[in-house]
């Protein structure tokens, strides 16, 4: 009986053995799954952050811009040509500075990405240079043909921003997975 009772102490010690490896391997991998989830799950914020920052920079960049251009409207209401020309002076001395800020915020998007939203940043950018020459242009002439350019430039800035805001809106999104 006693060689019995010895095979079964060592069968019962085994299987304890052996269920406390199992349970321990069970137990690591539970934890590295966790820990891979919350570092995934952290660098996930911290590039949405990221992201959220730059995209909120371009914007800020984009309506200082706009309040270069919005001054258009005093240039229409002034009532010489002298004081016209002193106003289109003003505008463009002020927009080149805007511009170069928005160059900036832009490369921080083209960082930052998604390729989208970069693109978009870029074609913003590119769309208010296109202002800015037509505001260069009505220095020399502010004929109406000049005028209607200014404006048909600045919709077209206007809708490359909007799409620019929808895509980094898009891109800040949280999906599930």
């Amino acid at each position: 009986m006693t060689d019995s009772g010895l095979w079964v102490g060592i069968l019962t010690a085994l299987t304890a053995l052996g269920a406390g490896y199992i349970t321990a391997r069970a137990t690591l991998r539970a934890t590295r799954a966790q820990a891979e989830t919350t570092t995934r799950a952290e660098a996930l914020r911290e590039e949405r952050e990221r992201r959220r920052s730059a995209y909120r920079e371009m914007t800020s960049c984009a309506h200082a811009f706009n309040v270069v251009t919005w001054q258009i409207d005093d240039v229409d209401a002034a009532r010489d040509r002298e004081s016209r020309g002193r106003l289109l002076t003003q505008m463009c001395e002020r927009i080149g500075p805007a511009i170069g800020d928005m160059n900036r915020a832009m490369h921080e998007v083209r960082l930052d990405g998604p390729a989208s939203v970069s693109d978009a940043a870029d074609h913003v950018r590119n769309m208010a240079r296109r202002v800015q020459q037509r505001l260069n242009a009505l220095l020399s002439d502010d004929s109406s043909g000049r005028r209607d350019a200014y404006d048909a430039a600045y919709q077209d800035f206007r809708a490359a921003y909007v799409t620019f805001i929808g895509l980094a809106r898009g891109a800040l999104e949280v999906k599930d997975t």
